[in-house]
């Protein structure tokens, strides 16, 4: 099992998100609209007991008018900070605004959570991330921390804001770019009592901490509810935890192999947020498509 230092993990991190010029735009649904009622973004703060000694920041997206639109469907982002960004490869508040007044998916609100830091730092003077542990570890314990700690805050929130959350695995769905594309695969593959759709970008199926054993575990066990969303990019990462490209097409081949529900789309880019934001509202659409309402209250 390949364990990165805290401190290498930090630089890859930061230089893995690195963008050069690549041939995607970003269409209409991801630019503000006039006329289009936009939501609202909050920032916070968690203090975690399931990774116990982590802080991290999160936000929650809650559309225009949140108490007039009934259960909300719920989307989790991991790296939220990237996702959260009106002026970001991804956008996701704009898309959402904009493809909720068209009624191309339901009214649905965001959770955005950024991964735990510590309160010791790196040789670098930053927090010490515990990015690579939560994301790229193939165990329960993130889908613990969404179900006994984050969901729950976030249903919190909204419901200062007089607004309800789905609680249904129909009405919840799960996203994240590299490690954080694989660790909303882990959680979905694990948990789909708590959600039921996977979006992924440039997805670290690789052997980080063992990840590259999904498409062999697709194949063999039996077929789970849920429906995934694959992006990823021919010049993407080749190391010495495998190679991300290849990685993403043998998962695309299992998912096949086993028929599910699945897309995938393999670009020119690399290991970045631009062909994956540049097709967040097709994504988004494609994946809620069909969504049941929420049950009758009991």
């Amino acid at each position: 099992m390949a364990i990165f230092s805290s401190l290498a993990l930090t630089a890859a991190c930061a230089l893995m998100f690195q963008t050069k010029a690549e041939p995607y735009t970003l269409g209409k649904d991801s630019q503000v609209q006039t006329g289009v009622p936009q939501g609202t973004v909050t920032r916070h703060e968690h203090t975690s007991q399931v990774f116990a000694g982590t802080k991290r920041n999160w936000w929650l997206y809650l559309p225009a008018s949140p108490e007039q639109a009934g259960p909300l469907c719920v989307m989790v982002f991991q790296d939220g900070e990237w996702y959260q960004q009106r002026n970001g490869d991804f956008r996701v508040p704009v898309v959402l605004d904009n493809l909720i007044h068209q009624k191309k998916i339901p009214p649905m609100a965001a959770v955005f959570i950024n991964p735990g830091v510590f309160g010791d730092t790196e040789g670098n003077g930053k927090p010490r991330s515990n990015r690579s542990f939560e994301y790229d570890t193939l165990s329960p314990q993130y889908a613990e921390f969404l179900e006994k700690e984050m969901l729950p805050a976030a249903m919190e929130k909204a419901r200062e804001a007089k607004a309800v959350l789905r609680t249904d695995a129909a009405g919840r769905g799960i996203g994240g770019i590299s490690s954080g594309g694989i660790c909303a695969f882990t959680v979905a593959w694990q948990r789909p009592e708590l959600f039921s759709k996977v979006l992924s970008h440039v997805g670290s199926f690789t052997n980080i901490r063992g990840g590259d054993v999904y498409p062999g575990l697709v194949r063999k066990a039996a077929k789970k509810p849920i429906r995934v969303f694959l992006q990823a990019g021919e010049n993407d990462l080749d190391n010495q935890h495998g190679h991300w490209p290849l990685a993403n097409q043998q998962m695309a081949a299992a998912l096949k192999y086993a028929k599910y529900d699945y897309r995938f789309e393999m670009g020119s880019g690399g290991h970045n947020g631009k062909h994956g934001g540049a097709l967040m509202p097709e994504s988004l659409i494609w994946l809620w498509r069909d969504t049941p309402n929420a049950p009758a209250a009991k």
